[in-house]
């Protein structure tokens, strides 16, 4: 398989007005014969975009992320598919190994580096990175979890690895980055809500101490600087306020 030959592989994206950053996203994917774009209701240009760069475009109103994620699989033509976000893409390396992987798979599902812009620095150490991710598989052996937040795929296959990054660069600011975590911290509670689980105070207190010490002093996350340790701050934060919530809708719960 030559460098410029299409790869029998159907990339999948989620979208919702991602006109800012869906064009590079796509460009690092024109490797694939099937590109498919399962879009919510964009109104910023972000259908016009993905059509422009030769993507099959789907509206589905929004299901959560894992149902929307697993509808895009199964509109894709190929059995093998890749799922990356519209502020995510390929990099030379990643199509590299993906292109020989695919040329005689060894396993059934792959895993790749994530690698995190954030704050203008790409994070190389801590929570982010590697950030393994299985976002490269065969439909009919693994699918995307039902969970509406922090979904994950499913499959009871050997994982294998790729090499190179999966690269990372939303355009948020810092302000919309937080917003975007605390609506994730609610939907977080409410899952663990509905599975029946509790928060106690030994959870509230050690979950985010935890986190510190894996990612922060354990995988060198002070490595990455200022940005390293503001991404590590807030997401102990994230554990903390995670379980603050539940505490609070269970006692709701228990006084209604």
């Amino acid at each position: 398989m030559t460098h410029n030959e299409k790869i029998p592989l159907s990339v999948v994206i989620i979208s919702y007005n991602a006109a800012a950053v869906l064009p590079r996203c796509l460009d690092s994917v024109q490797f694939a014969d099937d590109i498919v774009l399962i879009d919510s209701g964009s109104s910023d240009g972000t259908i016009e975009i993905a059509r422009a760069k030769g993507a099959r475009v789907t509206h589905q109103d929004w299901l959560g992320f894992g149902p929307q994620k697993q509808f895009a699989v199964e509109t894709g033509r190929h059995d093998w598919v890749l799922c990356i976000d519209t502020d995510e893409r390929v990099s030379e390396a990643l199509q590299a190994s993906l292109r020989a992987e695919l040329g005689a798979p060894k396993f059934h599902a792959y895993a790749m580096a994530r690698c995190n812009r954030f704050m203008g620095r790409w994070l190389r150490h801590g929570e982010g990175y590697p950030d393994w991710s299985l976002r490269l598989f065969d439909r009919r052996v693994a699918r995307w979890s039902n969970d509406t937040v922090h979904e994950a795929v499913l499959t009871e296959e050997p994982v294998g690895r790729l090499h190179g990054d999966l690269l990372h660069e939303s355009a948020e600011d810092l302000d919309t980055y937080l917003a975007k975590q605390n609506s994730y911290t609610t939907l977080q509670a409410q899952a663990l809500a509905q599975r029946g689980e509790s928060a106690g105070i030994a959870r509230l207190v050690l979950s985010p101490v935890v986190r510190f010490i894996k990612f922060y002093l354990l995988r060198a996350g002070y490595m990455d600087g200022v940005p390293g340790l503001v991404h590590i701050t807030i997401g102990c934060m994230n554990s903390l306020v995670k379980y603050a919530k539940l505490r609070e809708l269970q006692r709701r719960n228990t006084s209604a």
